[in-house]
């Protein structure tokens, strides 16, 4: 077994319902040449709960998935490093936001790259096994790992059904391709403001969780092995 399958093999093991590999060179301002893609799903009944309104338990499965994530990504980083390899898990405590809500190295940018999927009208990644109804997290490597083809467009043709659920209307519609600004997909700032209006409406905590755009893509209502009920 050669280490691209030893890695993906222990990844899976820890809890990663998808993996990938990616070829990061030309990436700017990323100092690794390779990326390794995470996910986890996001179980159907909590997708479902989301047509109508974001809940408690979404809120709480939320941290649940991103610790079992630094899990994952920092189990990958260890088994890298004590072969002689850099490697940087981007776990959550290590992951910085500036004012605008991004991130220096987003893991949905290492998810395309590793061709995992593609960025929908919702400005979220969309894999064809669980759609958007995931959590992501990555792992930075100068290790000679076998990459997967990227993916640099949308796969969501004509389909509008986050678009018309949006309760902000923040989205625009438009196909992503790689390097797109983020603004001609989404209106951050419009986004998050009715996030924290509707989550705090109905759950009384004051925090920018919605759901409803990935809940209603028709690739997150197929039944999938990785998903539980």
């Amino acid at each position: 077994m050669d280490l691209t399958e030893e890695l993906r093999d222990l990844l899976l093991s820890q809890g990663a319902a998808l993996v990938g590999f990616g070829d990061m060179r030309s990436v700017e301002g990323c100092a690794y040449p390779v990326g390794v893609s995470v996910a986890v799903p996001i179980p159907a009944h909590v997708v479902a709960d989301l047509h109508t309104a974001p809940t408690r338990e979404y809120y709480e499965l939320y941290g649940a998935l991103n610790q079992k994530l630094n899990g994952i990504v920092t189990a990958g980083e260890t088994f890298l490093r004590e072969r002689g390899y850099r490697a940087w898990a981007q776990t959550t405590d290590r992951v910085t936001y500036g004012g605008d809500k991004r991130t220096p190295l987003p893991h949905k940018t290492v998810a395309t790259r590793a061709g995992l999927g593609w960025i929908g009208k919702n400005c979220l990644l969309v894999t064809p096994q669980l759609g958007p109804a995931l959590r992501l997290s990555s792992l930075l490597t100068d290790a000679p790992l076998t990459c997967a083809e990227p993916i640099d467009r949308s796969r969501c043709g004509a389909c509008h059904a986050c678009v018309d659920a949006c309760p902000a209307k923040a989205l625009t519609g438009a196909l992503w391709q790689a390097g797109m600004p983020r603004e001609d997909i989404v209106d951050v700032e419009r986004c998050c403001a009715k996030q924290l209006e509707i989550m705090e409406a109905v759950t009384g905590i004051r925090t920018d969780l919605c759901g409803r755009c990935f809940a209603v893509c028709p690739y997150a209502q197929k039944p999938s092995p990785l998903r539980t009920p």
